[in-house]
């Protein structure tokens, strides 16, 4: 068993500690998501009847996920 020791001999483990506090936020997440999903919905309902409300309604859902991906 001595053998397989020298490939780790070399090896250095850098251990690194996260600052938990700028990790994302996974329930912010989630319900952004789930508005952002219920704006998208409605833009496409709208479609048939209002293609400028449509229009605006997926515009203000891709400027959600925006925001959702920052969080």
């Amino acid at each position: 068993m001595k053998k397989e020791s020298w490939m780790y001999s070399d090896t250095k483990v850098r251990t690194t500690k996260k600052d938990l506090s700028k990790l994302p936020d996974p329930k912010k997440h989630q319900m952004i998501s789930f508005i952002k999903s219920g704006i998208r919905m409605v833009g496409y309902v709208a479609l048939p009847f209002s293609l400028g409300w449509a229009v605006t309604f997926l515009i203000l859902s891709e400027g959600i996920g925006i925001i959702e991906e920052l969080v």
